[in-house]
């Protein structure tokens, strides 16, 4: 059997496996059911080895073990393990997530704010700045920015981007008004977009000629947006300068009110 490297190229890679176990898989699926000694010959993988794969195989769900002797591997269809990847995949995801909460209230974690704490203690407010690249990274920092204002919240972007993003936003356009955050929006775009984005998200939107995306935070912080890196490379540039960003919204202000 002529195994495409392609092939174990693109099945290593979505099914997390290494080498001799996508080798063993294609080869057990090509057969149905077959010997150790068998998949060796078909895959190409050392005999001694394929013993410990199949094992291997048959533990994550990839192939069952037929009883009798010689023993031998019937192969899971591959829909059937698709399924069950994705169930263990949510199953560990939550069990992460809360494991990762109830650390919260561990004495680990009192000493990792401690540590945090003491670190930035000595810096200065003005050097306190950095990129972040991703869309995940970059966004998970705006909403902490964004949430933790006080006063005032200023955002600047597309009404496309806004709408492509809404499910980040909704929430937290919620939570600011609880908390009597005052939230200054401006959108470039058409007047039906904004109209349109406005309307769903139930905010008040100005429309504005700026194509810039940046976020500001009681005037002290900042996030500007590099956006033409593709949407999984988002670069942003985060800034803690009471002077810069008092300076830009004040600019924004005037922009809004033209």
């Amino acid at each position: 059997m002529i195994i495409k490297p392609e092939l174990v190229k693109k099945v290593k890679s979505y099914f997390d496996l290494n080498i001799y176990e996508t080798k063993v898989w294609l080869a057990l699926l090509s057969k149905g059911i077959s010997s150790a000694g068998e998949i060796a010959e078909l895959s190409g993988v050392p005999r001694s080895r394929t013993y410990d794969v199949l094992e291997s195989l048959e533990k994550q769900g990839f192939a069952l073990a037929k009883i009798g002797k010689p023993v031998k591997y019937i192969a899971v269809k591959p829909e059937v393990v698709i399924e069950k990847l994705k169930s263990n995949i949510v199953k560990n995801a939550d069990e992460k997530v809360k494991m990762l909460g109830e650390m919260k209230r561990t004495k680990e974690f009192t000493e990792l704010e401690e540590l945090h704490k003491t670190g930035f203690s000595p810096i200065k407010q003005s050097e306190m700045s950095g990129t972040l690249r991703g869309k995940l990274n970059v966004y998970s920092h705006i909403r902490e920015m964004l949430e933790n204002a006080e006063k005032e919240v200023i955002i600047c972007m597309s009404a496309q981007e806004l709408e492509n993003k809404s499910r980040i936003f909704t929430g937290l356009f919620e939570k600011l008004k609880k908390a009597g955050i005052n939230v200054k929006i401006a959108l470039s775009g058409s007047e039906d977009e904004v109209k349109k984005i406005s309307n769903k998200l139930k905010i008040k939107a100005e429309k504005i000629d700026i194509n810039a995306k940046f976020f500001i935070a009681d005037r002290k912080q900042i996030m500007f947006i590099v956006n033409n890196l593709g949407e999984e490379e988002e670069l942003g540039i985060w800034l803690n300068s009471e002077f810069f960003s008092n300076s830009l919204a004040y600019l924004f202000d005037n922009a809004v009110r033209k």
